[in-house]
């Protein structure tokens, strides 16, 4: 939880990513030797953030001895660690007043690749492995890795300074920055590996992001259209999972446990969205029309009174304005429920062929959902068979081996 803000903090001090991260890694191995003798510290965050920064500063210093017979660059380490010191106390004159959103940006420098950017952001701030960061672009694992490394040499070769952007940079790099904070709370949202369905603590992060980021660029209605998203969202968190940390789908959810404090947060932030899309006469963003859609759910009392026509045609206009594989299936669903499951299969079948959704395993799963409204049990519970056996996390891939199970029950 707090190696994010040792690596946005230790990078202000020492001006180097590998070295900030790893110094936030030789932190945290001391409190692992150290704790269980003495016990978690009553602020965890500033044992480590004391801890790393007295490496840091041995880091320096022992540079600075194996440097000696060099002068010049002993007088530039000294006048840096001093520089770095000050910059590490002292408030910075920056707009961005919050360490990791600093690193957010920097990040997200348009010298780094767009894809390039969001996977940085993602390893350093959102603390996801590569095989993470490679499951949520449908990419392989060794493609995501070099993209991180080749970001960091870029960023160290460039010489980039390690402050946020102002004035109309700021906006230039506003789009990556609300793709890597959306990606962020998708992984919180619905964990594409490990034990647990959902990581709260990830969608707690992008929130706090995402309003801080809405407060920072007020007129941008994509920014307002995220948080609206994510509060939405956010607000299901309870309901889904069961006692034991079982998945439970979203019309199987007791809507008595949906936060409504979020949900009013979220359709007061969509309707700001909605305002400032419509104030220059642009059509409405691909995160307003996805806060759009949650909008739907979370005025509907019951699963019964969702209104799957509204969605099908907010998923349509998404699709014309990002079209993309991810959202036709969506659309898939969202038809399914307004038309029927024949008509839904109609539009998963066509996406069948399409080679970024083969190893995808909600492809399998949507399928084998309509085969089974459909009665066609035996296809259904081959199709969840084989998306168990794509799904990376455990409580998924039960869920899935479960309804193959009924299917073959029926």
């Amino acid at each position: 939880m707090e190696s994010a803000r040792l690596i946005a903090g230790l990078l202000r001090m020492v001006r180097d990513l590998d070295l900030a991260e790893e110094l936030a890694q030789d932190a945290l191995v001391a409190a692992l030797e150290q704790w269980p003798g003495t016990g978690v510290p009553e602020n965890p965050g500033a044992w480590l953030m004391a801890t790393a920064k007295r490496r840091a500063i041995d880091r320096l210093r022992r540079i600075k001895l194996a440097e000696r017979k060099h002068e010049e660059l002993g007088r530039e380490l000294e006048a840096q660690q001093e520089t770095a010191m000050e910059a590490f106390h002292a408030e910075l004159d920056d707009p961005i007043g919050d360490d990791l959103l600093r690193l957010m940006f920097i990040a997200c420098h348009p010298r780094l690749p767009p894809e390039a950017r969001t996977a940085l952001t993602l390893r350093l701030l959102g603390g996801l492995t590569t095989g993470e960061i490679a499951r949520a672009f449908l990419v392989p694992e060794a493609t995501v890795a070099q993209r991180i490394v080749r970001a960091k040499r870029t960023l160290a070769e460039a010489r980039v300074p390690f402050e946020g952007p102002r004035g109309a940079e700021l906006r230039d790099r506003l789009a990556s920055v609300l793709e890597v904070i959306y990606l962020i709370f998708n992984e919180g949202y619905s964990a594409t590996a490990g034990e647990d369905w959902i990581r709260p603590g990830l969608c707690e992060e992008a929130l706090r992001l995402g309003r801080i980021l809405a407060g920072l660029v007020p007129q941008e209605p994509e920014a307002h259209g995220l948080v609206a998203l994510m509060e939405i969202q956010a607000s299901r968190l309870r309901a889904r999972v069961g006692p034991d940390g079982e998945p439970i789908l979203l019309l199987d959810q007791d809507r008595g446990r949906w936060d409504q404090l979020l949900i009013r947060r979220g359709l007061a932030a969509l309707e700001q969205a909605l305002a400032l899309a419509q104030a220059p006469g642009g059509p409405p963003g691909p995160y307003t029309l996805q806060a759009a859609i949650a909008g739907c759910h979370a005025r509907a009392r019951t699963a019964a009174d969702t209104d799957w026509a509204r969605i099908a045609a907010l998923y349509e206009t998404l699709a014309r304005l990002t079209p993309s594989p991810i959202v036709e299936l969506n659309r898939a669903v969202a038809l399914g429920m307004a038309s029927g499951p024949a008509a839904g299969l109609e539009l998963v079948d066509a996406l069948a062929s399409e080679p970024s959704l083969r190893e995808y395993h909600l492809l399998p799963s949507i399928r084998g959902d309509f085969l089974a409204k459909l009665g066609r049990a035996r296809e259904a519970r081959a199709e969840f068979q084989r998306a168990a056996g794509l799904a990376r996390n455990a409580r998924e891939r039960k869920l899935l081996l479960d309804r193959a199970a009924a299917c073959g029950d029926a």
